[in-house]
């Protein structure tokens, strides 16, 4: 399986262990996360996804933000049957725009592999063109930091040749080496009675953090800082150009805050476009390129129902939480006594913990709102319709008011086949009715 290998002194690392659970130490969570980062091996679920769909797809589209780790992963899959070729290389990237019918052809590999896609859309065609007249699967295995899908510059389908797969930043389940299983212990019901060694404040830490696998390397907050600085610059000066018309570069430097603020709330698109004097138009458009680059997702809302009081605005979030707070300026002091940037910040990051994990499944993620002002921060639908809502808190108590909202859509909404769980900050698992629990947010990336 493929993974992010680091050598290390085991002393250093014993050391790191000591100074962390030592009261006398000021090393931080982070800190002791990050020696063992450096010793561990980090592995990727989707690379048994990627070696699937090559099995089954003639072409296989591997996407996600700059340094995810697409690269690094794809390196680790190739073998001697492939022919590996990144478009960051000026001169492969000029061969392929002059001349993409002889670029995609000129391989005797079983496997072509074509990193950052976006860069070259003129190839797609090609691309398609050979992969229609030879049925044979594994032909291409595509990378790309920008959603090909959203671009105005691809316009051609590969619907039924493709299998899409998103890689987003490291996960706390893969950098604790568990299994992705949470989702699987929410719908049966089944989860440990206590994790322990995760309260608000580690949290809130390793959210701060966020999982940029460069950054997770970083030790000092300051590094971390300038890094997420850095990886902004290079996307909104050199990567937005090459998928979208950007002439109004400051107002979309704002545009980026403004929606950093936004995440784990329903945005109000039109007081947006009012402050940052964006017609509607030209908003859409720049909210689609930052999504494009995998800075923001959307949660559609959940509408299977006859209720006619329900909400129809999507939910945005961050897609990282370290460079949602960079974005914002917290610090972390601040962020742990404000009731609402705790909130935000650890709702954010426990959507980017279960998006990971949806990806691996047959399932769908919504969030719940209605008229009434009942929400629910994330609905999850299986295959066969069964449904589990997710409410997050960020504090450590929990009681049965937090579970009215999750109460009332059962009753009302899901009937029988529904499952209520409350997150929060605490390291016990209670069962306040027969399916209805609190749970730990560390169940998240614990080992089940």
């Amino acid at each position: 399986m493929g993974c992010y290998t680091f050598r290390g002194n085991p002393i250093i690392l014993f050391a790191g262990v000591l100074l962390y659970f030592s009261r006398e130490s000021n090393y931080t969570f982070c800190g002791f996360l990050y020696i063992m980062f450096m010793r561990s091996k980090i592995i990727r679920f989707q690379e048994k996804s990627i070696k699937h769909a090559l099995k089954h797809r003639r072409i296989v589209i591997l996407s996600g933000a700059r340094q995810t780790g697409k690269t690094t992963l794809v390196q680790q899959i190739v073998g001697k049957d492939m022919d590996y070729r990144t478009l960051d290389d000026t001169f492969l990237l000029t061969l392929a725009k002059e001349d993409p019918k002889g670029f995609v052809r000129n391989t005797v590999a079983k496997t072509m592999v074509i990193d950052e896609i976006q860069k070259a859309p003129n190839l797609i065609p090609e691309i398609k063109i050979l992969a229609d007249r030879n049925n044979r699967n594994g032909q291409f295995l595509l990378t790309g930091s920008a959603n090909l899908k959203t671009l105005p510059s691809v316009t051609e389908s590969l619907a039924g040749r493709v299998k899409n797969i998103r890689l987003r930043p490291l996960t706390m389940s893969e950098i604790s080496s568990a299994k992705p299983l949470f989702l699987e212990k929410a719908f049966n019901k089944n989860f440990p009675l206590k994790v322990e060694g995760f309260g608000k404040s580690e949290i809130m830490e390793i959210a701060f953090r966020g999982g940029f696998p460069e950054v997770i390397r970083l030790k000092k907050f300051t590094e971390q800082r300038e890094w997420h600085k850095d990886y902004l610059i290079t996307l909104l000066e050199h990567d937005l150009r090459e998928i979208a018309n950007i002439k109004r570069q400051n107002a979309l430097k704002e545009l980026l805050g403004v929606l950093a603020s936004w995440s784990a709330k329903y945005m109000d698109a039109a007081a947006i476009g009012s402050s940052l004097s964006l017609n509607k138009l030209t908003l859409d458009s720049y909210i689609n390129a930052l999504v494009s680059l995998y800075l923001f997702e959307q949660v559609p809302p959940w509408l299977k129902t006859d209720y006619d009081r329900v909400g129809r605005r999507a939910k945005f979030y961050a897609t990282d939480t370290g460079l949602m707070a960079s974005i914002l300026g917290w610090n972390k002091k601040d962020a742990l006594l404000n009731h609402d940037r705790a909130g935000k910040l650890i709702e954010t990051f426990v959507f980017q913990e279960i998006a990971a994990q949806i990806d691996l499944e047959n399932a769908s993620l919504y969030h719940y709102r209605d008229r009434e002002n009942r929400e629910i921060d994330f609905i999850i639908e299986r295959e066969g319709g069964a449904l589990l809502g997710i409410e997050v808190k960020a504090g450590h108590n929990v009681s049965k008011e937090d579970f009215k909202h999750l109460e009332w859509f059962s009753k009302n909404l899901a009937k029988d086949n529904f499952t209520g769980i409350v997150l929060y900050s605490g390291d016990r698992t209670i069962h306040f009715s027969k399916n209805m629990l609190a749970v730990p947010t560390a169940m998240l990336w614990a080992k089940l």
